[in-house]
């Protein structure tokens, strides 16, 4: 590709897989249309390493996520499998029958009124059957057809919300979205509710061959595939389809990063027994099966714990959420992501995910908790070194991973991001002759000083520090959950009552943590209660009473990995 991206393919897996997925695409297309609008020259990031160029059947240029979607039949809503951008050609065909022909079309599903700009907002569709898109950056894209400012777009309320395509506002290709028809997203009939059935999809010849075609055909029109990214739903089946899809591309792509977010929505209720411990098993196993076949695997969720006893979600000082909501929960968690991926995704000194993996993952710790801080708290006037000082001794980032209070706890190797910060509060600017204040305070650069305070705060711990002045964007239809925030994310005591965030500072990091050793080990002795045998249709969908003793051995192997004392002075 051009400028010599190091692209990655995405795969998302799995309902809330999509809400994170939406939130995901949304803050990257977002990031396209500023730098467009403003007519930036090249920023941090390379878009390229996400998105690929193409073209309709009328000759139009199109920008796309480079991204193979699989959820469930009644997902969807409006959304068409196909996307917007290509007509659909089966529809288009000339029909060789000249008999009587009747057409049975099924009524469409209602756009979410919050969509219902957007069509407006992206570009028209022309008298010719063309869809005419605004410029895109890098010159993708075809020339902008009117100077009108498009209108703003509304934030959704959380209960027009249904599905993640409700929200949605990227276009995708024809060949990003595949149903799975055998199962249903809604009732109670149906379901895709355990890791065998999961598995059993891509064991079907249908499934696995639309799959591979999928692979095939956005891999071939790569100039360097630096891997794969996975997001994938851990509670459910699609636990099963991701360890299924990871095996795959570790097969056909040797080689090649494959890095996992194993994703968990909000709070679930003891109330409903077989859901709690089915969602047990299925993170159970699917973490011991995506580790095995991925480069890196990262569980990502909101709640306090990965076991069967529910723990009060995250807190975030500057955040108000409501963690019973996927739209909520999502949006934190692509925020979460959108920063600790940057490494692969930079334009000049990209790390690969291979080299990140590599990095992270040593002794077998494949294993690795995400934590973040949205937003970053820097008050006007304040440094870098004054924000990182008042942070104190304490983790300064909320952890993601439900595995605990990480406190106390060793870190082996940590890749930590900041972003969005400007140039001039990186040092400190104190008048000449003032004493300094910490050590912080005497570096002459902000990548010293974040590089600095790791290494303080974690002695010995192998640390990769990025910092970027490019913001995390957080516009409609980016949930309103931030307070004492001015426009561009700085706290401020009293914000202006009209003042709408559009983007904020964020600091996130990736760690190989001695938590996991507790959380994993926590795991394997809920699991030792656990008799299969009052969960038949787990057992009818695969799995039997072997193959849980050989994942509670896994699972205690991988805990090991992670033993080496749980005080940093050990």
């Amino acid at each position: 590709m051009a400028g010599g991206a190091r692209e990655v393919l995405t795969l998302q897996l799995g309902h809330f897989a999509g809400f994170v997925g939406a939130h995901w695409w949304n803050q990257q297309d977002a990031a396209l249309r500023d730098a467009t609008d403003a007519k930036e020259t090249p920023g941090e990031l390379c878009p390229d390493v996400l998105y690929r160029t193409g073209r309709t059947l009328h000759g139009q240029e199109t920008y796309t996520p480079r991204l193979i979607l699989m959820d469930l039949k009644g997902s969807l809503n409006s959304l068409k499998q196909e996307g917007g951008l290509y007509r659909d050609t089966q529809r288009d065909a000339a029909i060789a029958w000249e008999g009587k022909l009747t057409t049975h079309t099924e009524e469409l599903h209602p756009k979410n009124p919050y969509l219902q700009d957007l069509l407006s907002a992206e570009g028209v569709l022309c008298s010719d059957g063309v869809w005419r898109v605004k410029s895109i950056p890098s010159g993708k894209g075809p020339a902008p057809l009117t100077t009108a400012t498009p209108p703003k777009p509304r934030i959704p309320t959380e209960g027009s919300i249904q599905v993640w395509s409700d929200f949605l506002r990227v276009h995708l290709h024809p060949r990003s979205i595949c149903m799975i028809q055998k199962y249903n997203h809604d009732g109670e009939a149906s379901r895709l509710e355990a890791f065998g059935q999961g598995e059993s999809i891509l064991k079907e010849p249908r499934y696995q061959e639309e799959l591979e075609d999928r692979l095939h055909f956005y891999v071939e029109e790569c100039d360097y595939l630096q891997g794969f990214q996975i997001l994938c739903d851990l509670h459910d089946g699609f636990s099963g389809l991701g360890a299924k899809a990871s095996e795959l591309l570790r097969d056909e792509y040797t080689g090649r990063g494959i890095v996992t977010w194993g994703l968990l929505p909000g709070p679930y209720s003891l109330r409903e027994p077989q859901k709690s411990i089915y969602r047990l098993l299925n993170t159970a196993f699917g973490l011991v099966h995506l580790s095995a076949h991925s480069s890196l695997v990262c569980p990502l969720s909101l709640g306090g714990s990965l076991g069967l006893r529910p723990e009060p979600p995250v807190h975030f000082p500057h955040l108000h959420y409501d963690a019973t909501l996927p739209f909520h929960c999502s949006a934190i968690l692509a925020t979460a992501l959108d920063t600790v991926t940057v490494p692969y995704r930079l334009r000049s000194s990209p790390v690969s995910m291979v080299h990140l993996a590599d990095m992270l993952n040593f002794s077998g710790k494949k294993v690795v908790t995400a934590g973040a801080t949205i937003p970053f708290p820097l008050v006007p006037n304040q440094s870098l070194p004054d924000a990182l000082v008042q942070l104190g001794g304490a983790a300064p980032w909320t952890p993601l991973s439900a595995c605990g209070d990480p406190s106390g706890t060793r870190c082996f190797a940590q890749s930590v991001v900041l972003r969005g910060l400007n140039r001039a509060c990186h040092t400190s600017q104190l008048p000449p002759g003032t004493p300094v204040p910490s050590v912080l305070h005497a570096c002459v650069t902000g990548e010293e000083v974040l590089a600095r305070y790791l290494e303080l705060q974690q002695p010995g711990a192998r640390s990769s520090s990025h910092l970027l002045l490019t913001p995390c964007k957080v516009a409609p239809p980016y949930p309103h959950l931030f307070s004492s925030l001015s426009q561009q994310g700085p706290v401020l005591d009293s914000p202006p009552a009209w003042a709408a965030v559009d983007s904020v500072p964020v600091l996130g990091a990736l760690c190989s943590s001695s938590s996991l050793d507790r959380t994993l080990g926590d795991l394997a002795k809920e699991l030792t209660k656990v008799d299969l045998r009052r969960w038949a249709s787990f057992m009818e969908a695969g799995v039997e009473q072997g193959d849980l003793e050989e994942l509670l051995h896994e699972l205690r192997s991988l805990a090991q990995c992670y033993q080496g004392g749980d005080s940093l002075a050990d």
